[in-house]
């Protein structure tokens, strides 16, 4: 079977989900796990756009080893220059430089003529090669472009040195038998391609993003560039569990395998889910909670007889296990850290300290503890980064005919500061009590909540999205207390929108000397 390469840009097209603004340990964090998960190469960011990017990229690049480690850079010299700064720490870097070739994007987006288009193509190829071997080049909104012009600028950036060339579909615009015959085209129509591996990136604006991929493979495409879950810009990307479980349950059609090491899929999907805050919806193919249930009767009766009745996938092969107790009140903290490595974590130091003494406060409010509730609990503690306000307790005081009362402490600079407020809900009340300790200009923009696991003690997952000087930021947080999870969740976010902030203001200063 001939090898199809991943190549996932969740760090990079998939932050660029509204409202999705990771911090640098947590794309680490992630880079980590899709080096475990076996994806052939990371696109860590876009160095050049801004100075958080550039710090994620290097901090990836200088930290995750195993994938080849990518760079986006437009088409000039700066943007080729600064990728080349994050990315030279990496075993194996990778600049990857676009520039658009439709005819709408060249004349009013770039106002370049095709010719202009394909010089400054041919000149950033050539820097990016004097930096490193391995260089890829994008042609923006491909499918929209003319194919004897494409044929034209990939046989002229290959011929410069590009070892890899992306057709996208920027927009989602096409159908597979469409961008089958598309790529089949690209393949016979540029003389050189045997010295270049032919890869596509396709968006889901129609729900074609994974069947147009498909198609590309099928026509001779060897690199795929996905996201975990298929996030992205609008509808998003095509979804990394998705392609890599068609190839691998459809093999004997399409001769095709992977690197990915399946059994770790349904763990990735969960650490990005939780981190960006994008929850997955209950049908999502794959690794959605419905993907491997039964409610017909009849389904339910074929699977108990024969699993392959009902179902094409074994969920063990891409990591989902029965919620099983393994730990609890009276388990110990070795124990507790060595399931959590079973888990995929290395938890350390000050954050296992923190992890354990949270896991012995759930122990005491509920009857049995999931490997679930362990991962959503690690995710939450593992990630906040520093806080500058810290969640200390809440009490409330709410009834039907009532005005709700919330009494919130926060712990900050060591010192406990307490508020209380009164709004038409608990929720709000905590909010507003939050709001006047901090004394910052905080807007809710969303607030989603749902359970962990089943039961009713289980843990409530909150998941807020906050407006700070313009930006929006995501915070996470859980507790038996849906009320207490909404007050950490926001204080989440609003700890991860003052560091974001102080970081940047930080790096800009000393740039700028």
């Amino acid at each position: 079977m001939e090898k199809v390469f991943i190549f996932d840009t969740t760090l990079r097209d998939g932050e660029q989900s509204p409202g999705v603004s990771l911090n640098v340990k947590e794309k680490v964090a992630i880079a980590k796990q899709l080096a475990r998960l076996g994806v052939d190469c990371i696109e860590a960011g876009f160095p050049f756009a801004s100075p958080g990017d550039f710090e994620a990229v290097k901090a990836v690049a200088q930290s995750v080893e195993g994938p080849v480690i990518a760079g986006l850079a437009r088409t000039n010299e700066a943007d080729i220059e600064r990728a080349w700064e994050a990315l030279k720490y990496a075993q194996k870097p990778r600049i990857h430089t676009f520039i658009a070739t439709s005819e709408i994007h060249m004349k009013y987006k770039l106002k370049k003529t095709p010719d202009e288009v394909l010089q400054e193509a041919v000149r950033a190829v050539k820097l990016a090669k004097s930096f490193t071997p391995d260089v890829e080049f994008s042609a923006e909104d491909a499918f929209r472009s003319d194919v004897k012009f494409l044929c034209e600028i990939f046989a002229a950036v290959i011929e410069a040195g590009a070892t890899t060339i992306n057709i996208p579909d920027t927009v989602g615009y096409a159908t597979p038998w469409e961008f089958g015959a598309f790529i089949k085209a690209i393949k016979e129509g540029v003389p050189n391609i045997d010295r270049a591996v032919i890869s596509v990136h396709c968006h889901n604006d129609l729900g074609l993003a994974v069947a147009n991929s498909l198609a590309a493979v099928e026509n001779g495409a060897r690199q795929v560039e996905v996201t975990v879950n298929g996030i992205g810009e609008r509808a998003g990307n095509a979804s990394l569990e998705e392609l890599v479980m068609a190839l691998y349950t459809r093999r004997n059609y399409f001769q095709k395998n992977t690197n990915i090491n399946t059994v770790e899929i349904y763990r990735t999907s969960k650490l990005v889910s939780n981190l960006t805050g994008m929850v997955i919806q209950p049908n999502k193919a794959v690794v959605g909670k419905n993907a491997f249930v039964h409610e017909s009767g009849i389904h339910q009766d074929g699977v108990l007889k024969e699993r392959q009745t009902y179902e094409i996938m074994n969920p063990a092969m891409i990591g989902i296990t029965g919620n099983n107790l393994y730990l609890g009140k009276h388990s110990g903290r070795h124990a507790f850290k060595m399931h959590l490595k079973s888990l995929g974590y290395e938890v350390e130091g000050e954050a296992l300290t923190k992890a354990f003494a949270r896991f012995k406060e759930l122990c005491d409010n509920k009857k049995v503890v999931t490997d679930e509730d362990l991962i959503a609990l690690v995710d939450t503690e593992t990630f906040k980064g520093p806080e500058v306000y810290q969640f200390s307790h809440i009490q409330i005081s709410s009834g039907t005919n009532i005005s709700s009362t919330a009494t919130v402490g926060v712990i900050v600079d060591g010192q406990l500061k307490e508020k209380a407020a009164v709004a038409k809900g608990p929720v709000e009340a905590s909010y507003q009590a939050i709001n006047s300790i901090v004394e910052e200009d905080f807007v809710l923009k969303d607030y989603a909540i749902k359970s962990v696991t089943a039961g009713e003690d289980a843990q409530g997952e909150v998941v807020v999205q906050v407006i700070y000087n313009g930006r929006v930021f995501t915070g996470r947080g859980i507790s038996v207390d849906i009320i207490e999870a909404s007050a950490r969740a926001y204080l989440n976010a609003i700890n991860k929108a003052l560091n974001m902030t102080k970081r940047t203001e930080t790096i800009e200063k000393v740039e700028g000397m």
